[in-house]
């Protein structure tokens, strides 16, 4: 369990195929801090699990199927594929930003305006279609794990009002209209979706 509250970015070291699984590594500081063996960590807002560590960076295993569905798959070692975001998992007794994130990924939206407007950026999303039920005027949505609040939301469309803090501390700062990006909605509309249906049925 995560908060959407990115810790630091990360930068790509290499992204590669191997027989089992691809194999990520990722130059790391912050999310090193008493790291263990299995533990979860958020990468642009997947859930990953450390399969490897050492002084200056984090492994993982990506699974095909993660790679071909998230925005994982334009993860590449320089360039701006190059950043990611990291989050590393919930602990009890710290802070509590953010909103309940799950680190699994709903599915890849595409940026359609990501532009300044005053001192802030403005940042409007396509969803995939017929996920625009689970956005809610002022409702949580996680991009690229970061955890943002919706300001205006119609059919599957979305938009996020950015300050200049987050752009800097989060790899959204290389991002642009185009360029695709992990989408988690909130936890408790999902839900409330899923026992509506079984009730109704």
């Amino acid at each position: 369990m995560f908060t959407g509250i990115i810790e630091e970015t990360g930068r790509v070291e290499f992204f590669t195929q191997r027989a089992a699984a691809w194999r990520l590594r990722v130059a790391a500081s912050k999310a090193l801090v008493d790291v263990a063996l299995g533990d979860s960590i958020a990468v642009n807002g997947c859930c990953l699990t450390v399969v490897a560590f050492d002084a200056t960076g984090l492994e993982f295993d990506v699974l095909e199927e993660t790679r071909r569905l998230t925005s994982l798959s334009a993860v590449a070692a320089g360039g701006a594929g190059g950043v990611v975001n990291l989050e590393t998992s919930l602990r009890f007794g710290g802070k509590m930003g953010g909103h309940f994130v799950t680190g699994h990924v709903d599915g890849l939206g595409v940026i359609e305006v990501f532009e300044p407007r005053g001192a802030d950026r403005y940042l409007r999303v396509r969803t995939p279609a017929g996920a625009g039920r689970y956005l809610i005027h002022k409702g949580s949505i996680a991009i690229d794990g970061i955890s943002l609040t919706v300001a205006e939301a119609s059919g599957d469309t979305f938009a996020v009002w950015l300050i200049p803090h987050t752009v800097e501390v989060t790899n959204l700062a290389a991002k642009m209209a185009g360029d695709p990006v992990n989408l988690e909605f909130d936890l408790l509309g999902k839900y409330v979706e899923k026992l509506t249906a079984v009730r109704q049925g």
